[in-house]
């Protein structure tokens, strides 16, 4: 079996389990778990900052400990930390118990990432690089779009999910460990990042794109129960279109390789501000508003499977703090997006803050993966 197919699919199980399972299942079961341990809406905040807090810690740590103690023991020790975070939900006795169960699961999503864009960096020959590390990337897609179904089959014996979500962690531990290589990247990398024009560019199309992916992530299921009357089960159905959209990510690669990032770039930005607008608009058919779903989904991977491109390519020697900072920069957009889109929502309505983020998505293709001067020179 070739590194990039071994690599590869333990990196798209490993992506699936974590972010798919460990970080987003918790929404999915809110409700049945809520009715059991009674955690409130207060402390239902409190673990979602929680788990953002984790998140933005844990992606830093790992590209500091991949660079120190390589990718082979960051990618186990993820899965690991995704397996201990879902037992304890499954077996959490009590909220604060529960609480903390959920933030460690959540914490292994920063860990899991930049070590994959090591061991690909490491052992995969340079043309199947971009291919691999957003096959990886689209694992999350695949997380995601299986949760829904699974929840509705085991009709809400959370416990026994997670459990079982728990036992294939350790399964994608064991695979991490034989598959993996154990690069440490280059000797003389270490410290804080160069902040080079790509790196800053970078820094700012990430944080305009995270912010406004929110108007989805964060409001979508708000939006179409509001607009269009659906319960919980038609904005699962939306959320599982998500996850299926986003299986199109794997192929980000691939048009990155054919058509370069800028222009890849500026196309699913694009589609990402029309799908804003189709699931948020008043006039959506549920047709309409499930087809924006599917539309934002292969959006959303699309574009980070860009940024880890872009954030690899910036940064050459030290591929895993350059796929921290794209993704790091989305979280920290989505950590200010969310509550400005509360606060349009609050004020001017629903209606306006679509608006305002559908532009926003396309004001971060302002920013060019190379600028003039750079492909003049190459």
């Amino acid at each position: 079996m070739s590194p990039a197919i071994r690599i590869g699919a333990t990196g798209f199980g490993l992506i699936a389990i974590c972010y798919g399972f460990a970080r987003f299942a918790f929404g999915l079961f809110l409700p049945q778990i809520d009715g059991e341990l009674g955690l409130g809406p207060s402390l239902s905040g409190i673990i979602s900052g929680g788990s953002f807090a984790s998140y933005c810690i844990a992606i830093i740590a790992s590209a500091v400990l991949t660079e120190r103690i390589g990718a082979r023991a960051v990618a186990v020790g993820a899965a690991i930390v995704a397996a201990v975070g879902m037992a304890g939900i499954a077996l959490a006795p009590s909220p604060l118990i529960l609480a903390i169960a959920v933030v460690v699961a959540g914490s292994s999503t920063g860990l899991a990432s930049p070590p994959m864009a090591a061991a690909v960096a490491a052992a995969v020959r340079k043309s199947r690089q971009d291919l691999t590390n957003t096959v990886i990337n689209a694992g999350t897609s695949v997380g995601v779009a299986s949760s829904g179904p699974i929840a509705l089959a085991i009709a809400g014996q959370w416990r026994l999910a997670f459990g079982a979500f728990a036992a294939v962690a350790v399964v994608l531990a064991f695979a991490a460990a034989v598959s993996l290589p154990a690069s440490r990247g280059d000797k003389g990398a270490g410290g804080l990042p160069p902040l080079n024009s790509p790196v800053l560019r970078l820094i700012s199309a990430s944080f305009l794109m995270g912010a406004a992916s929110t108007a989805l992530w964060s409001f979508g299921g708000q939006i179409v129960s509001h607009q269009l009357g659906w319960g919980p089960t038609g904005t699962g159905v939306l959320w599982t279109c998500i996850g299926a959209g986003g299986i199109a990510g794997a192929w980000a690669g691939t048009l990155v390789g054919r058509f370069g990032l800028d222009p890849v770039h500026w196309t699913f930005l694009g589609l990402m501000s029309t799908s804003i607008l189709a699931v948020g608009s008043g006039v959506a058919t549920p047709a309409f508003a499930l087809t924006g779903g599917l539309l934002f989904g292969a959006a959303y991977v699309m574009l980070t499977g860009v940024y880890l491109v872009w954030g690899t390519h910036a940064l050459p020697a030290r591929p895993a703090t350059g796929l921290m900072i794209g993704f790091l920069t989305i979280a920290v957009g989505q950590t200010v997006g969310a509550p400005l889109f509360g606060l349009l929502m609050a004020g001017p309505g629903a209606g306006s803050a679509v608006i305002c983020f559908a532009v926003i998505a396309l004001l971060a293709g302002t920013f060019r993966a190379r600028s003039a001067s750079e492909s003049s020179a190459s």
